[in-house]
This record gives C-alpha cells, sequence and structure tokens, in this order.
C-alpha cells in the first residue's frame, strides 16, 4: 500500500480561509474512491498503485483552480513501502503500542 500526505494551498482568493476548498477536495478524493484522512495541516490518502496517488494529486491541484484560486502550492509526500504489507491503520498501530502509557 502507498501512502501520501497531500497539501493543495489555494493562493489569492481573497480570504485567509481555506476551508470551503478542503472541504471540496475531500469530497472529490471520497468521489475518486479513497477514504481521506484529514489533519489540521494536510489530508492522507492511501492506494495500491502510484498512478492513482498522483492521478488524486493532479486532481485536486486543479480543483482549487476550478474553485477559483489564481495560484496553487500543492506539496506531496509519498511513502511506499515493498518489503512488507503497510497501511495507513497499521503503522498508527504499531506507534501506539510503542507508546508508554
Amino acid at each position: 500500500m502507498i501512502i501520501a500526505q497531500l497539501t493543495v494551498i489555494p493562493i489569492g482568493t481573497g480570504t485567509p480561509s481555506l476551508s470551503r476548498f478542503v472541504a471540496g477536495f475531500q469530497e472529490e478524493l471520497k468521489t475518486m474512491g479513497f477514504e481521506p484522512r484529514l489533519s489540521a495541516m494536510s489530508t492522507v490518502i492511501e492506494a495500491d498503485s502510484i498512478d492513482r496517488i498522483l492521478a488524486a494529486v493532479k486532481r485536486l491541484h486543479e480543483k482549487a483552480f476550478e474553485n477559483g484560486a489564481p495560484r496553487v502550492a500543492t506539496s506531496v509526500s509519498i511513502d511506499e513501502r515493498r518489503d512488507k504489507e503497510g497501511s495507513i491503520n497499521q503503522k498508527l498501530a504499531s506507534v501506539r503500542a510503542k507508546v508508554k502509557k
């Protein structure tokens, strides 16, 4: 499983609030078959192919322009591990198991 963290920043929207864009990104990812994990600063998705991840990045980048942004800055981090199977849930469980209570 490939895990990616995406941050799409619409610039020049006339307001510092970007929540309407972020909400649209979440809806778009769901339409594409993803189960996005939203955090305060980014969205995390997972897929079984790099092509699906990159298609999602491209789609969200373009969606920001379609929704009125004259400039868009997109950042993506991709974690692909081929020596064993992993997922967002598996990675989180592994860390939680090691955190002292």
